[in-house]
Order: C-alpha cells, then structure tokens, then sequence
C-alpha cells in the first residue's frame, strides 16, 4: 500500500511542478501546491511513503521535461515536504507512558532552515557560477522594472533616465532576490503543511493530535540563527546568497509567530474578532508594512516571553 500511495502521490506533485512551465497564473498557483500530495502521503501514511513520492516525482520529472529540471523538483519541492512531515510526526514517551510530539516552535525553524537551503539549491541548479547568477537574475530584474515603467506602474524621478534607475536599483534588488524566495517558500511549505494536516485529519489517518497553533512561539535559538544569517548576508559569492536567504526565511517564520501571538493573546477579549479581521485585511492591503512589523512581534516575543509573562489561561482542548 505504502509504495502506490507514495507513487501516486509523486507523479502529482510532478505533474502540479511541471505545469509551470506553461507560465500562466493557474499553474504558478498548481506549482504552489506542488509539496501538498508528498505532505498528504507522509502524513497520512508515514514518511517512507513520502520517500516513495520524493522518488517517484524526481524521475517523473527527470524523463518528462529533464535532468536538472527533476533535480530541481527533488531539492526544491520534494525533500523539504518530506522532512518537515517526519519531523512533524517526530514523537517521544516520557516516563508516563504520554507522547511528547515535535514543538512548533522547533518545526518553524526548521520550515525556515529547508526553505533557505531550497533557495539556495535553486540558485545552484541555475548555475554554479555566481557572477552568472547574477547577470541572469539582473537581467530579470531589469526587464521587469523597464515592464513597470512602461506599463506607468512606477514612474520615473525628475531628471531621471531609465538606464540610470536600473543601474541604482537593480543591484539592491539583485540580493534582495533571496530573501523574498525564502520568505515565500516559507509560505508555502506552512500553507501545504497546514492543509495537508487538516486533509489527514479529517480522514482520521493523522497520528498526531492537532495541536494549538496560536501557542507557536520560536525558541531562542531562532534569534541566534537570525543574528549569523545577517552576519553571512554581508559576504560575497553563494555563501552570501545563503545568508540572504536564512534571513528573509526566519523573518517570515517570525512573522507567522507574530500573527499566532494576536490570536493568543486576544483570547475570550471582545475586541479580538474586529482586531484580526483588520490585521487580516490590512496584511492583503498592506502587506509591505504589517509583514515587518509582525515579523518585529514575534521577534519580541522570543525574546522577552511576552505570552510567559501574560500568564494565559490553558489552550483550549482540542
């Protein structure tokens, strides 16, 4: 059973990665959802079955489109799912016999961890060569910016050329390009993960009880991880890029603890349902300035144990 859920599983996660290929918004959204069926089957099942699928994608991958394309689904999509499901499903006993399961808290920071490492395998499946990186990733940067002044999405400043504001901008744009796939693929990785948890449990086949989500709070070591990622952002070369790249991860991991702190904190208040419909739509309308200031909560809350101190009443029973 466990080698057909997990080939089964595989050759959908395939077929939603490849479908990017014909660049339409549909299938950037079907690619988003490409880690969903290797969740569900290691979730559901247990974690060879998601090896079964990380496998069975990679050469369906490999033999539809190429070699370096099924690479690509391996490092970037397939293996990343599989090893936050594991760590997800991750349990032990304590001397009472009760099952102690894998914090969130934990599980956020390696969700963080596997995304810069993907960004990272992305860069380096492009090419191994860092000076090319960059030439191909400002030529992209350029052209979209020559799109925006052409179609009167940005306008120029007075006494400005367009030559000279991509030579000004592209740059920082330039290695500003691994923090947002971080932080996106962050995104992706919670969102699939979520859903695939929720699928499973309603199926009854989830071993792990659901647990109370607005609790998630980043151990302290997080902070750690963010202070060497900055620390390795200033460097040159790939190294460099990974350091990018870890920051822009852990910035929207703490921006996900942030927003689970509003939840926690506005328990049982009266003002919690209009306080989160705002924060919710002002993160769709805004999201340039709320996603920095949550990302800036959570961060206080590692460090400082705003929820400890709070003294809230117990999660709810679930």
């Amino acid at each position: 059973m466990i080698p057909v859920v997990g080939i089964g599983a595989g050759l959908v996660a395939a077929l939603l990665f490849s479908v990017v290929i014909t660049g339409s918004p549909l299938a950037v959204l079907l690619y988003s959802a490409a880690p969903l069926p290797i969740f569900i089957a290691a979730l559901g099942w247990n974690h060879r079955a998601g090896l079964v699928a990380v496998g069975a994608g990679a050469v369906a991958v490999a033999i539809a489109l190429s070699l370096p394309a099924g690479i690509a689904f391996a490092f970037i999509i397939a293996l990343p799912a599989w090893w936050i499901a594991y760590l997800a499903l991750l349990a032990r006993t304590d001397a009472a016999g009760t099952a102690e399961w894998y914090p969130l808290g934990s599980l956020m920071v390696w969700i963080a961890a596997t995304a810069a490492m993907a960004t990272i395998a992305s860069a380096l499946v492009m090419t191994t060569d860092y000076e090319a990186y960059r030439s191909v990733i400002a030529r992209i940067v350029e052209n979209l910016l020559s799109e925006m002044v052409r179609s009167k999405m940005i306008s120029l400043p007075q006494g400005t050329t367009q030559a000279e504001l991509a030579a000004n901008v592209t740059p920082l744009l330039v290695r500003a390009v691994p923090l947002g796939i971080g932080a996106s693929i962050v995104t992706t990785i919670t969102a699939n993960l979520w859903l695939a948890a929720k699928t499973v449990q309603l199926s009854g086949r989830l071993p792990r009880p659901w647990p109370f989500i607005p609790s998630t709070t980043l151990p302290r070591q997080a902070l750690l991880l963010l202070v060497a990622g900055l620390a390795t952002a200033a460097l040159d070369g790939f190294v460099g890029l990974a350091g990018v790249a870890l920051v822009g991860a852990l910035l929207a991991t703490f921006m996900f603890t942030g927003l689970a702190m509003l939840h926690d904190l506005s328990r049982g208040q009266a003002w919690r349902t209009p306080m989160l419909v705002s924060v919710y739509v002002a993160l769709v309308l805004m999201q340039a300035v709320l996603t920095p200031l949550l990302a800036l909560a959570g961060v206080i809350d590692s460090l400082l144990g705003l929820r400890k101190r709070a003294a809230l009443p117990p999660p709810p029973s679930t």
